[in-house]
């Protein structure tokens, strides 16, 4: 049997009785927005009080900044009950926020430079020093401004009887947890090949302040006029291109995805090895406080940029490769969706149930390991993506031909909608199959794109970035103020507030060693891996 066959083997046998593993399906997920003053300022105050300890709150935390909040859903089956969630964390968030803001794009606010951006403090025990000092080097690594950006991560898991039923029709004979690890990589790779679409369908950033290129070089041009605004006339997500999460250490690095043990492989020996750059930066300043957590390539796993991450819920004190290397893969991370600015919570119901019809495509589509070519491949389709997606006439490289950017996406959402209707069956509604068809319209007329609608509604009401995004989070400030939460729940989140203080005051009052011994133990774990390499091996 062909790939292709075994492609339509899977989803006849997933259209059967065998659709109602789909219906446990868990979905979370994580939304960042700048807390910004009513003058559309970056909020210099601290992380608000009310909202309790960034360190250790389940729903509310921040980012990188004192300013860049972070709300976290738990995981659910129901994709109402989870748009739910998020609903009341924004509810509450905003009964405490008085005169603040949500910024509502991924792009940020007009910016005062490097010195307006506070850092985020997360209290005096060892844990919340690490996260402080990890942000430092952050901005000595790759400066303040990128940090700022923000997005919405999205994270999925599918049910073991999912994965019993899959494994069985491929006859695989390893281990439950070994097949769900190597399955999450196929996806993976796959996501990684086609994760242009999603850039292209849901961008939403093709214009920013000049605040926020200040001092860089770019390619971007004023919009129709506006000094304070630039753009580029045919961008999608700018957030993913040169001016987002990039750096040029990182572009000499290739991470592996056709397998668990080269991705540690590679992941460890960039956290490990030192780097030239970061070794002239110094671990400490000249009084002895840390500015950085180390002088390698990466600090930390979290600090490589990736469109897509592999996950397990890690354990206190140990390191994400740890976890994986331990338990295996879990769950998915999407990190590549902009903040959409025409929805209050950033991401809406249809957005959603067209990623999951999206990622069961990329697991059960033919996804064979990637090789150099494929690699270079998929980082230029991203470039032209990010700044020419709109173009007429847009071409992509596929193997060694260009190809018609429309005409592929047309291929991928006929195969995705696919494999919409299993999950359709599992929910008993028509959700996914609407919401790719949705995305379909886009092909056909780049103007319902987010990206394609901001500029258009820049242009129709004379506005410039800033004050575009000021209307709109006015606007969605309003909507939740006009529905408070019930007094119950109101009551039930401040608790976990106060909660959240109290536990972090607990840990502070728990730690007996030393900094340089946490961060010693903590480093460690990445020797346990065995997993010690370089960082610029080829993709296979």
């Amino acid at each position: 049997m062909s790939h292709t066959e075994h492609f339509r083997h899977l989803l006849t046998h997933f259209a059967s009785a065998a659709n109602q593993t789909l219906g446990g399906i868990r979905r979370g997920v994580e939304k960042e927005s700048l807390r910004v003053t009513s003058g559309g300022d970056l909020a210099q105050d601290e992380h608000p009080h009310g909202l309790g300890s960034a360190l250790t709150h389940p729903h509310i935390t921040t980012d990188y900044s004192e300013a860049l909040l972070e709300f976290i859903t738990e995981p659910f089956t129901s994709v109402s009950a989870l748009l739910g969630q998020l609903d009341d964390i924004h509810r509450y968030t905003y009964s405490v926020l008085k005169d603040n803001v949500l910024w509502p794009t991924s792009m940020p606010c007009a910016l005062k430079g490097e010195e307006g951006i506070p850092v985020a403090r997360y209290g005096s025990s060892n844990s919340g020093k690490m996260k402080t000092v990890y942000r430092w080097g952050l901005a000595y690594r790759y400066g303040k401004v990128m940090q700022t950006i923000a997005g919405v991560h999205y994270n999925f898991s599918l049910p073991d009887a999912f994965w019993r039923e899959l494994q069985s029709q491929e006859g695989d004979g390893q281990s439950l947890q070994d097949f769900k690890t190597q399955r999450y990589f196929d996806l993976i790779r796959n996501f990684r090949r086609y994760s242009w679409l999603l850039i292209y369908l849901f961008g939403a950033a093709p214009a920013v302040c000049r605040s926020f290129v200040r001092g860089r070089k770019h390619k971007l041009q004023p919009f129709e006029g506006d000094e304070h605004t630039l753009h580029a006339p045919y961008a999608t997500s700018l957030r993913m291109g040169d001016l987002g999460y990039q750096s040029d250490a990182q572009q000499r690095m290739i991470v592996c995805y056709n397998d668990l043990s080269t991705y540690l492989k590679t992941l460890c020996g960039a956290i490990t090895q030192p780097h030239a750059d970061y070794q002239a930066i110094g671990l400490t300043d000249a009084e002895g406080h840390y500015q950085q957590l180390n002088t390698s390539l990466l600090q930390i796993e979290n600090e490589f940029y990736s469109s897509v991450r592999p996950k397990r819920t890690t354990r206190r004190g140990e390191t994400a490769l740890q976890a994986l290397r331990l338990r295996g893969v879990e769950y998915v991370e999407v990190r590549c969706v902009d903040l959409n600015p025409y929805e209050p919570l950033g991401i809406s119901a249809e957005q959603i149930h067209f990623l999951d019809a999206f990622l069961l495509y990329c697991l059960l589509a033919p996804s064979p390991q990637t090789h150099n070519l494929e690699y270079r491949n998929i980082q230029e389709n991203q470039a032209r993506i990010v700044y020419r997606g709109r173009e007429p006439g847009l071409t992509l490289c596929r193997g060694e031909e260009e190809v018609s950017m429309v005409e592929w996406a047309e291929v991928l959402l006929s195969d995705m909608r696919d494999c919409a209707a299993p999950l359709d069956q599992a929910d008993g509604d028509g959700h996914f199959r609407r919401a790719v068809d949705a995305q379909r319209a886009k092909l056909t007329d780049p103007g319902l794109t987010p990206s394609a609608r901001v500029l258009e509604e820049m242009r129709r009401d004379g506005l410039t970035f800033f004050r575009h995004g000021m209307s709109i989070a006015e606007r969605h400030r309003e909507q939740f103020l006009k529905r408070p939460l019930d007094p119950e729940t109101q009551e039930r989140f401040a608790q976990m507030a106060q909660r959240s203080l109290e536990d972090q005051r607990a840990i502070e009052a728990a730690d007996t060693g030393s900094f340089e011994d946490y961060l010693a133990a903590y480093y460690a774990q990445y020797e346990d891996c065995g997993c010690m390499g370089t960082t610029t091996e080829s993709a296979r």
